[in-house]
């Protein structure tokens, strides 16, 4: 395949905001089956586009491309192709090669369901922490640019009606924490079935108690209401608004490393 179908494919996957892996040769010695300049794509599935060579090589570095995917990590790899070498990955031909796996990583976003108190400063904080912040509320006084000046957008609308026209991907982190119990259940009933990264919803353990419950009565699966995060945020005796923003963004960049396996929705 000619390179330019390949990095045309590449554009797509970056507009459509996707994470992807693009894996170039950058050294081989031996008789390591691709050479220097062979290129090919990864996405997050393990689906490729190009090669680097083919048979058990190619394999392991798809194996390699993923983890990096997962850690949205570049990082240069080398493999002996020598089963009789330590570190080899088994093969007979012998040789060495280097890639450099490039991910082209998706901005991560923070959609944030609710304008109010608690709003601004966890906005603000996911700003500085390099998300890609969207507000969404139903009242034009609170969600604008002037309360919001570090938002990406500020969308005023019917907030169930919105986030199910929203553009959800594993790169989303969702925070419910609209101005009532019904807004919140609305929300969290748009948000529950997506592919988000993150689905938190602020409230007491009795008022989140309630929503799963009828969540369960209208037939919501329960591992689905298992991910969701709520109460929200760590217990860290958070009282202001500002802490209780720091207690969420602490438990979403804790759920982003794998570091947090707070779900109440499995047991409430």
């Amino acid at each position: 395949m000619f390179c330019g179908d390949l990095y045309a494919e590449l554009l797509k996957r970056v507009e459509r905001e996707e994470t992807v892996a693009l894996v170039t040769v950058i050294e081989t010695s031996g008789s390591a089956p691709g050479k220097a300049g062979f290129k090919m794509l990864v996405d997050s599935a393990g689906n490729t586009l190009g090669t680097v060579g083919g048979g058990l090589v190619e394999a392991t570095v798809i194996r390699d491309a993923l983890e990096s995917i997962r850690e949205r990590k570049s990082r240069v790899c080398s493999y002996k192709l020598d089963r009789d070498k330590a570190g080899g990955i088994g093969m007979i031909c012998g040789g060495e090669a280097s890639v450099f796996i490039d991910v082209i990583a998706a901005p991560e976003t923070l959609l944030i369901a609710g304008a109010g108190h608690v709003a601004q400063p966890l906005a603000a904080m996911g700003a500085i922490l390099g998300f890609k912040v969207v507000v969404i509320d139903d009242r034009e006084d609170f969600c604008n640019s002037e309360r919001f000046p570090t938002a990406a957008r500020c969308l005023v609308g019917d907030i169930g009606e919105m986030l199910a026209a929203a553009e959800i991907t594993p790169n989303t982190y969702i925070v419910i924490i609209t101005r009532g119990h019904a807004y919140d259940q609305k929300a969290l009933e748009q948000t529950i079935n997506t592919n988000a990264a993150y689905v938190g919803m602020i409230g007491s353990k009795k008022k989140v108690q309630t929503v799963f419950k009828d969540l369960r009565q209208k037939g919501f699966d329960e591992s689905k209401i298992a991910r969701v995060y709520a109460p929200i945020g760590m217990d860290i005796g958070a009282k202001t608004a500002e802490e209780i923003a720091v207690s969420i963004m602490a438990e979403i960049i804790a759920h982003k490393y794998g570091k947090s396996r707070k779900q109440v929705g499995a047991t409430s």
